[in-house]
């Protein structure tokens, strides 16, 4: 008998595990690399060009105070971004990455009798808390690894209390236009409530980006999730936020932990959004890496799917024998057969020579395959 097992939840113990990219001081350990310094990470979407210099300088300041708790209610962090976002302070909840705020809808809104729908290939993080608290999902195939708007409203039940839209989406790059994302929120019934999220958004020019939070300022049942781990390049502070209307971030706050956000995460964020050069500088970063990887695929007549964000999913053939031997060349990117891709990897943008060694590494590993 294991008393834990026997005392647990029993969905918990058929529970999926996340699996993330590997870090660089394991894959140096795992396979005796003697430099961790020349192993090359192109495997979470991390932005190769760090934070913003701006909060760099606003985490040296914070690090003096770390022995007092952060300010719960984030209050000059929301309220500048409300500032910046046309919203109100009341229409903002802040969390440990968009993580941690998925967790708290999951809480608020989900149990083991209803059930989420999503797209089959979007991000696993979904279904894993969905079923973390006993919910069904179902899983809608894309169309071109794209979300398919128009099946995924088919696939409402009157049990279905979520439906998730990675926009752009993580791991295909693809996103759905302003158009068709407008139909399909606006056609939602009323037990249901869309949440939008929005990693990878700011790395799209402005006139691209979709107008998803005029939803929250309509007071529609809508929770936009963004971060500041992806563009912002503060991926190991862990901070991000959720807009909805004032009655859904109540919802939220009644599920958030005190102090939930660090004291350091909430000066840097601060400060990154006053830096809008750094957010152009990545994009330009972005833009260029995806073309380099683009015609490096194309020289190996390696099928890709078309990205709109800072990674590219790649058909390389029997995607973790090549994952694996691209990390004995101290490469690391992402295997896809979490996401039901044997066939593909996935690789994040980094800076031009971390893209070349990137595309000498998997060069060498197919020739081997």
């Amino acid at each position: 008998m294991n008393p834990f097992r026997e005392r647990a939840n029993p969905w918990v113990a058929g529970l999926g595990v996340y699996e993330p990219g590997k870090p660089i001081e394991e894959v140096a350990r795992e396979l005796g690399l003697p430099d961790p310094e020349a192993i090359v990470k192109l495997a979470s979407n991390e932005n190769a060009l760090g934070p913003s210099p701006r909060a760099v300088r606003a985490m040296r300041r914070a690090a003096r105070q770390m022995h007092l708790y952060p300010d719960g209610g984030a209050f000059r962090l929301r309220h500048r971004l409300a500032e910046i976002l046309n919203l109100r302070p009341e229409e903002l909840c802040f969390g440990a990455g968009s993580n941690e705020l998925i967790e708290f809808i999951a809480h608020v809104f989900l149990g083991p009798s209803s059930s989420i729908v999503m797209a089959d290939r979007a991000f696993v993080v979904y279904k894993l808390i969905a079923a973390m608290f006993g919910a069904e999902t179902i899983s809608v195939p894309m169309r071109d690894f794209t979300h398919d708007l128009d099946a995924m409203r088919q696939a409402i039940r009157p049990d279905t209390r979520l439906v998730f839209v990675a926009n752009p989406n993580n791991p295909t790059g693809t996103m759905v236009e302003n158009d068709a994302l407008t139909r399909f929120v606006e056609s939602l019934p009323d037990h249901v409530v869309a949440v939008l999220d929005e990693a990878y958004i700011e790395l799209l020019p402005p006139e691209r980006q979709p107008d998803s939070l005029r939803w929250v300022r309509e007071g529609r049942p809508v929770i936009v999730l963004r971060t500041f781990s992806k563009t912002y390049g503060l991926a190991g502070l862990r901070i991000g936020y959720a807009a909805a209307p004032p009655e859904g971030i109540r919802l939220l706050e009644r599920v958030r932990q005190p102090f939930n956000t660090s004291a350091m995460a909430q000066e840097a964020a601060l400060a990154a959004l006053d830096d809008p050069r750094h957010v152009e500088r990545t994009r330009r970063m972005v833009r260029q890496g995806l073309r380099f990887f683009e015609r490096a695929c194309r020289t190996m007549n390696l099928p890709y799917v078309p990205s709109v964000a800072n990674f590219l999913l790649v058909r390389t053939g029997r995607g973790r024998e090549i994952f694996e031997r691209m990390q004995r060349e101290g490469v690391i990117v992402r295997p896809m057969d979490p996401y039901g891709l044997p066939d593909y990897i996935r690789i994040t943008v980094g800076r031009p020579a971390e893209n070349r060694r990137c595309a000498e590494a998997l060069k060498k590993a197919l020739l081997f395959s």
